[in-house]
């Protein structure tokens, strides 16, 4: 089999990622626009824009982080299918936030809630995954970003995990206040330029 050189594969992998989470940020985007397009149409929910704002910062901090795929000696096609995957959770999570109809729902509040276990599941498992997605950058990668980042993931994996068995109100807004803070803060602190 002919070997390819990794800027080469880097390239055609990164367009292949693009498509996909291109269109999980067009989908968040649409969503947005169609509340302020038709404000009176679904009744609005600010834990559920919460939760589209921090999936508007979370597709574009992995689009910024998958930079560091460069940094891969070879990809094979289970890390090619992995990645495509993780990708993919991405645009599962927007299309929970969403949907194509509300007619069934009294409005974002009551579809959010009751689609919650999806949602928050398939977040912790984003979480999970993105633990093998570092790894795939490796080891040394994963020992720079030190003690934070695995005790990151597993906090958010119990929050999901919590979040998707409770419709406690209370509990979901100190959720969304608590993650866009902190989302934004290990952004900057440990993402702010690629190097």
């Amino acid at each position: 089999m002919e070997t390819v050189s990794s800027p080469e594969v880097f390239l055609h992998i990164k367009v292949v990622m693009g498509m996909v989470i291109s269109l999980s940020l067009a989908r968040v985007l649409t969503g947005v626009a169609g509340i302020v397009q038709h404000p009176g149409k679904a009744k609005v929910y600010p834990i559920h824009l919460g939760w589209a704002l921090s999936m508007f910062l979370f597709i574009i901090h992995i689009w910024w982080w998958e930079y560091r795929l460069q940094a891969v000696p070879a990809i094979g096609f289970g890390i090619y299918l992995f990645l495509i995957c993780f990708c993919s959770l991405f645009f599962l999570l927007c299309a929970l936030l969403f949907p194509a109809s509300l007619d069934e729902y009294g409005g974002y509040e009551e579809y959010f809630i009751s689609r919650r276990k999806w949602f928050f599941g398939i977040l912790g498992l984003t979480y999970a995954v993105d633990i093998l997605d570092t790894a795939i950058k490796g080891h040394e990668r994963i020992l720079s970003l030190g003690w934070e980042y695995p005790a990151r993931n597993i906090i958010y994996i119990l929050l999901c995990a919590i979040a998707a068995w409770t419709p406690n109100r209370r509990f979901h807004t100190a959720f969304i206040i608590a993650n866009l803070i902190y989302q934004i803060s290990f952004i900057f602190r440990l993402y702010d330029v690629l190097g």
